[in-house]
């Protein structure tokens, strides 16, 4: 290197400098300023002509030399160097990235040319200082059409995400879309918005693919690498749609799990469940069906969902098939059944409410009123019916006669009580019983994890707000992304909302006690005690005949958990 005063007018300009569009007019107006100030204070870089002349070729400060050839200088300094084997290219670029940013459009060509000229990605990454990531991208920049970058050149520059959707185009795309909208004498602004939509297609991402590379291949899908996405993530892609969601479709039907069906999305991107279904959001049942579906990303997503259990009809025939005889005429007519029919009642009810009942036989008893066919229980199970009748026959023996041991019993009336309580939001909610139910036994704690995407997509953006109060979360601009942090957060936890607890709100049960205790007191009033017994009929004489003796009200009572 050799430090040498020379004339600026006398160099002569690199054909492969970096910078080809016109810099700044306000930044070489600075330059000239500052030259005619206190002149040029980082010497232009030159060397010597390849072709044998004796003049010098700029490699770094045309800009330099230009405004000191304006300033009137006679001669300036240069630092000659001997001639890169590239002609000075990256030098050129370097040099030229480290004063005045280089038009995006140059610096596109720029790298092309050093690829041209042998350079390596790796070895351009190292020299600008630059990951590979960056230069793959900037190379595929190079790519747009020629005429394109003709006009980007000129500072009409499309907006990154419409330069994204152009380059990853193909050039034959490019050159259709670009003779519908290139510039013209009456509208020399490109309306880059109509050409990026032009050229955009769907992307399928790989991220979102269930099926492996095997079906990949027997569909024909190559990946693309989406070079403008985040480096920590698969952006890889393909805009084979048909061929994507023929591998999707087929991996779904070698994967489909018992009593489950591939269905159709609707306009809002929800699948399509048969008639009558019901789609299930909690644990789902042994006889439940499950959906699979692709969603508007081609993502194969599943729901579960329940079908109504179909009644059946009994028809009174012989095994031959024909209508069966009429039946001899019984001992006691329907007249005299309906007699017994009412005498049994008014006894049993009696005896109920007289009699001494154990508290397991009373316990026993009442599972045997909830299996009686006069009850009608709209249940929270999987088949959405209560068969309350399979738990009663576990307490009976074959005479027909109670007989059980505690553990039964407790079992049974568990049984029940999970046939019967219900907080589903249709015809078999229970109201407000199965919720101070919950709440008396502890159910909070079995509330499985609700901080996923499902449930908070239910939320506003006041409840999701509230919902990051109480985590390190804070909230986002977007609903979306707040509730993406929320999931994330949520993961390897848990999330309870507030309104899923069981616990009801004051002023609710204290509406409910009051709406129905008052027609409980005149029913308890005319209810016998059941402390009644003989002895006490002996006390009472003749006042036991009458149809009033039965007239002291029973004792309020309370359930308590065990």
């Amino acid at each position: 290197m050799e430090l040498r005063f020379v004339d600026p007018r006398a160099l002569k300009e690199n054909p492969d400098k970096a910078r080809h569009s016109k810099s700044n007019p306000q930044a070489d107006a600075l330059l000239l300023a500052t030259i005619k100030a206190v002149g040029i204070v980082q010497p232009p870089v030159v060397a010597p002509e390849s072709d044998g002349g004796n003049g010098y070729v700029i490699d770094a400060g045309h800009r330099r030399v230009k405004q000191a050839i304006g300033a009137g200088l006679e001669e300036i300094a240069v630092l000659v160097v001997d001639r890169a084997e590239d002609g000075g290219a990256m030098r050129s670029l370097a040099e030229t990235l480290a004063h005045e940013p280089l038009n995006p459009v140059d610096q596109w060509r720029a790298i092309e040319r050093l690829v041209a000229l042998g350079w390596t990605e790796e070895a351009i990454g190292v020299a600008l200082a630059q990951p590979v990531r960056q230069i793959k991208k900037l190379r595929l920049l190079a790519n747009v059409l020629p005429a394109m970058l003709d006009q980007m050149a000129k500072g009409d520059m499309p907006d990154e995400r419409q330069l994204r959707t152009i380059a990853s185009a193909s050039l034959e795309d490019q050159k259709e879309v670009w003779k519908k909208h290139k510039p013209s004498k009456a509208n020399p602004q490109v309306s880059w918005w109509s050409v990026a939509q032009a050229l955009t297609k769907t992307r399928m991402y790989a991220r979102d693919a269930s099926f492996g590379e095997d079906l990949a291949q027997a569909y024909g899908i190559l990946w693309q690498e989406d070079l403008f996405a985040p480096a920590d993530e698969d952006s890889r892609y393909t805009t084979d749609v048909e061929a994507y969601l023929g591998a999707q479709h087929e991996w779904m039907a070698s994967h489909l799990p018992k009593r489950g069906a591939i269905v159709e999305v609707n306009e809002y991107g929800q699948p399509k469940l048969p008639p009558k279904a019901d789609r299930v959001y909690g644990k789902p049942g042994k006889s439940d069906h499950t959906a699979m579906y692709l969603d508007r990303d081609g993502k194969v997503q599943s729901v579960c969902y329940r079908m109504p259990t179909p009644k059946k009809t009994d028809v009174a025939t012989s095994d031959d098939g024909a209508a069966e005889a009429p039946k001899a005429r019984p001992d006691v007519t329907r007249r005299g059944m309906e007699m017994i029919g009412d005498l049994r009642t008014d006894a049993l009810h009696e005896a109920l409410g007289r009699a001494p009942i154990e508290d397991n036989t009373l316990l026993a008893l009442l599972v045997l009123a909830f299996a009686g066919q006069n009850v009608s229980t709209t249940s929270g199970n999987a088949d959405g019916y209560a068969r309350i009748e399979r738990h009663g026959a576990r307490l009976i023996d074959k005479d027909g006669k109670l007989a059980f041991d505690r553990e039964t019993l407790q079992q049974v009336a568990r049984a029940v009580l999970i046939d019967v309580l219900s907080c589903r939001e249709n015809r078999s909610d229970s109201g407000i019983v199965a919720r101070v139910a919950g709440e008396a036994i502890g159910a909070d704690s079995f509330l499985p994890n609700m901080g996923t995407e499902e449930f908070l997509s239910c939320l506003s953006r006041t409840a999701l707000e509230a919902v990051c109060g109480s985590t390190p979360v804070l909230p986002r601009p977007r609903v979306k992304d707040t509730r993406a942090e929320l999931v994330k957060h949520f993961a390897d936890g848990r999330l309870v909302h507030s309104v899923a607890l069981f616990a009801p709100a004051p002023d609710k049960i204290a509406a409910w006690i009051d709406r129905f205790s008052a027609a409980d007191a005149d029913e308890f009033d005319d209810a016998p005690d059941e402390s009644d017994t003989g002895e006490e009929e002996d006390t009472l004489g003749e006042d036991v005949a009458g149809d009033d003796a039965i007239s002291e009200p029973a004792d309020s009572f309370a359930v308590a958990p065990e």
